[in-house]
């Protein structure tokens, strides 16, 4: 079989089980009629981006990353309702405050989406720096970050 029709099989099989495991994707594609090694399904699960990422109800699964794909948008907004503390825009770009330990990992979030407002980040220890290409796109980036922010975690009502 031809490695496009094997990934379609899999990505079809992802797409329409909740499948945790190798073992249990292999099981599957042999019901398919379709034979692999374990080496070929790692080399095919890798280059097809396949991921374990948790679903809507919190179980980990298999799910195929695509850059901007609903899952890692959902998935930011989360880690913004979670972690930001403070938001600020200054011209074009906004400079986000997160807890403790968490800038990086959202500030690869922001990055693998892709965002059209984004041009950039630089991220340490609990700042990102987000530019964006103009005031305007600044202020939309500044929008959805207020529009997911948790409330109870927001300071920069204070510093106003």
């Amino acid at each position: 079989m031809k490695k496009e029709a094997r990934q379609s099989k899999i990505e079809q099989i992802i797409n329409q089980y909740t499948i945790t495991t190798q073992d249990e994707l292999m099981a599957k594609l042999k019901l398919s009629g379709i034979n692999v090694t374990q080496a070929t399904l790692s080399r095919d699960i890798r280059e097809m981006q396949i991921v374990k990422q948790p679903d809507s109800s919190g179980n980990s699964r298999y799910m195929i990353f695509k850059s901007g794909n609903q899952n890692e948008l959902e998935r930011m907004y989360r880690m913004i309702n979670g972690t930001v503390t403070d938001i600020r825009q200054i011209q074009f770009i906004n400079v986000i405050h997160t807890q403790p330990s968490y800038a990086n990992p959202l500030a690869a979030v922001v990055d693998d989406l892709h965002l059209d407002d984004v041009a950039g980040t630089l991220a340490g220890y609990d700042t990102i720096v987000l530019f964006s290409p103009s005031i305007e796109a600044a202020k939309r980036i500044n929008d959805l970050f207020t529009k997911h922010s948790n409330p109870d975690l927001l300071v920069s009502s204070l510093h106003d």
